[in-house]
């Protein structure tokens, strides 16, 4: 059970509901907000760095009076190579504060092919398992002193 704390009480949520998700978008937002700061003031490119995990790159994409999207990555050297893993694709809605995992380039599928679910329930489950390894992420970050902020943002002519 997911628990949303509301004046004057407290509500239980079911997991895997539309209110679960909604309260789920809340958290990751506060969350956010503890890692970024001012969402409405962010430099194009960040890097945090932790004393005990890797540096995690953020990327501004599309901005606006109400919405934010960013990408969220680990860099990884996998076999010589460079990967981004995680990489999820953010979008941030500053009226409703809210913030939503709505992609990641190695999500797994949560549903079987031909399985016989409703499309609606097919999104619902989607949904929640991309949000709740960005709420996890989130915890992991704030665990690890994950700080992002201007000081590291990355200008044009250095890394």
């Amino acid at each position: 059970m997911l628990i949303e704390t509301l004046s004057p009480g407290i509500r239980l949520v079911q997991p895997r509901s539309f209110a679960g998700l909604m309260t789920l978008y809340a958290a990751n937002y506060a969350s956010l907000r503890q890692l970024l700061g001012n969402l409405h003031q962010l430099p194009a490119t960040l890097i945090s760095h932790s004393p005990s995990d890797l540096r995690i790159y953020l990327t501004l994409g599309e901005r606006s009076r109400y919405t934010t999207c960013l990408r969220m990555t680990y860099r990884l050297n996998v076999a010589g190579r460079a990967s981004d893993s995680p990489d999820l694709e953010l979008r941030i809605y500053h009226d409703a504060r809210l913030a939503e995992a709505v992609s990641c380039s190695d999500s797994p599928r949560v549903v079987r092919p031909g399985a016989p679910v409703s499309r609606a329930r097919c999104e619902l489950a989607q949904r929640w398992t991309l949000n709740m390894l960005l709420r996890k992420w989130l915890e992991h970050c704030l665990d690890h002193q994950h700080r992002f902020g201007e000081a590291l943002a990355v200008h044009a002519g250095g890394t």
